[in-house]
């Protein structure tokens, strides 16, 4: 019974953890668009790019990690113990992926601050200098 009740908990963990990371990464990625268009001036060509190969690398990450969390410890003896400790894993998971969302945000934001001071000094760079008030 026990070996029934880990193939049955593989095959609800897996697809909720892979759903889960394709939801968060979509949402993350869609929005992110904005982000990266601001980042990069404007220019649809790299703020896509860029922002695909942020998408990549999210989905290997979460899912690598979903991945390594798959093993199972401890006695499955019923369904109660199957489902208490799929609620622990996806629970975990889902609280790595959140903890992955803000720092992904962090990064889009810290993008931005700094495409906003490379417009400034541009600005400063680029402005000729008041005449002299005699």
């Amino acid at each position: 019974m026990e070996t029934n009740l880990i193939v049955y908990a593989y095959a609800i963990y897996l697809p909720v953890t892979l759903a889960l990371t394709y939801f968060v990464a979509r949402m993350l990625f869609k929005n992110g668009r904005v982000f990266m268009m601001d980042i990069f001036n404007g220019r649809e060509e790299i703020a896509n790019a860029t922002n695909q190969l942020f998408q990549v690398g999210f989905y290997l990450l979460n899912i690598g990690f979903a991945l390594v969390f798959l093993e199972i410890y401890g006695y499955l003896n019923n369904v109660q113990t199957l489902v208490e400790k799929l609620g622990f894993k996806i629970g975990y998971f889902a609280i790595y992926l959140g903890i992955m969302l803000f720092f992904n945000l962090y990064l889009f934001f810290r993008g931005k601050r700094k495409a906003k001071q490379n417009k400034q000094m541009d600005k400063l760079i680029n402005t000729p200098p008041a005449p002299p008030n005699f």
